[in-house]
């Protein structure tokens, strides 16, 4: 039987899904270097993709323990904006389906800004139900970070529509009657902590990004209101906006 040429290898490594392990031993017996280039590249790929499977699994211990002793709605929660000089805080709240699937899923912190646009878009797809909610900064102001953002997550659990029986949280407890477990890095730990992380992420990300188009002098596209030495430059020279925390350091101050 004719050897198929290396770039019809190529193509069936890059692009086919369920390749028989037979057709890949025949290939380690195959002496052409470039073949063995394309399986070393293909083996490398597919530890990725079981280290991403595995973290996966992980990520997904908490839920399954939940569904184990009769949780359903089981709701993950995260914030995004509790450190910045400027715009809102923003939290939301996710419910996933068991079958949810989403490899390299985990803290929007950790993600390039192309990943985090995809999966918001599959979260919201896939969700049994989501919502986001923010607090603006005039409130922060007002009732301090910490209540703000608390304020902002029951936001966001009211506004999922469901009756949610189990919260999932980052590092924080709401004054909610509804059982609830709070994990330190919880992103990294419950993919429905990491699946609200992202929608807060890019949502507040698209929000700095309208600012920087109205307040242009200040480069909130690219600080998204923390506090650079371009940001607070901008600060010193152009004043603040209604979007700036004046209860922050160095707002607070005078910068």
């Amino acid at each position: 039987m004719k050897r198929l040429a290396i770039k019809e290898i190529e193509k069936l490594l890059d692009y086919e899904t369920n390749i028989e392990m037979g057709f890949i031993e025949e290939l380690r017996l195959d002496e052409r270097k470039g073949v063995q280039q394309l399986l070393r590249k293909y083996d490398k790929k597919r530890e990725h993709v079981a280290a991403l499977e595995a973290m996966h699994d992980s990520m997904c211990e908490h839920e399954r323990q939940l569904r184990t002793t009769g949780y359903r709605a089981i709701a993950g929660l995260d914030e995004v904006g509790r450190g910045p000089l400027a715009g809102p805080v923003v939290a939301a709240a996710v419910v996933l389906p068991p079958q949810f699937q989403l490899l390299g899923l985990t803290d929007s912190k950790k993600l390039s800004k192309e990943k985090r646009e995809l999966f918001y878009k599959e979260i919201k797809k896939q969700a049994t139900a989501y919502s986001i909610a923010t607090v603006d900064a005039r409130t922060i102001d007002e009732i301090n970070i910490y209540q703000a953002t608390k304020l902002a997550m029951t936001k966001a659990v009211k506004g999922l529509g469901i009756d949610v029986d189990y919260l999932l949280l980052d590092a924080i407890n709401l004054s909610l009657p509804i059982k609830q477990l709070s994990l330190i890095k919880g992103d990294q730990k419950s993919l429905s902590i990491a699946a609200s992380s992202v929608l807060a992420k890019v949502t507040r990300d698209r929000y700095m990004e309208e600012l920087d188009q109205k307040y242009p002098e200040y480069g909130f596209s690219k600080h998204v209101g923390y506090g650079t030495k371009e940001h607070l430059e901008a600060i010193n020279q152009y004043g603040i906006t209604p979007e700036h925390r004046r209860s922050f350091r160095p707002i607070k101050e005078g910068c």
